[in-house]
């Protein structure tokens, strides 16, 4: 959303350059890039938040190339290595989910396995 910095957080706004739903799983997030560089480009100021999403989208990278004059060409490929990268995160992330939750299964199993032999050395 494109607003003066002047007007209430809440009141009248100029344009609205996407929208953002925290409720789904994963939270969706749909932003008009053209629009988000041309106000960047006019001076406009993101909130904190919205500049974690536009990092989140890989967006502000492509604005920090555009702003620093570098080559579309250039822009594209950097924008491919950081998709790249973030997939690659993706998978590092899950792996790691899919361990811990190994562990935890194993350590329950553990625990079931404990509690069992002593019940049956209580019972002799």
């Amino acid at each position: 959303m494109a607003a003066d910095s002047r007007s209430p957080r809440d009141g009248r706004f100029i344009e609205t350059l996407g929208t953002y739903n925290p409720l789904e799983e994963p939270a969706s997030v749909e932003i008009q890039e053209e629009r988000i560089f041309y106000w960047l480009q006019n001076g406009a100021q993101p909130t904190q938040t919205v500049k974690n999403l536009l990092r989140r989208k890989g967006l502000w990278l492509k604005w920090d190339l555009m702003k620093h004059g570098a080559a579309p060409e250039k822009i594209e490929e950097e924008f491919k290595k950081w998709e790249a990268l973030q997939v690659e995160r993706q998978k590092r992330l899950e792996a790691k989910k899919a361990q811990a939750s190994r562990q935890t299964e194993d350590k329950a199993e553990e625990k079931a396995a404990e509690e069992q032999t002593n019940s049956e050395a209580q019972e002799a």
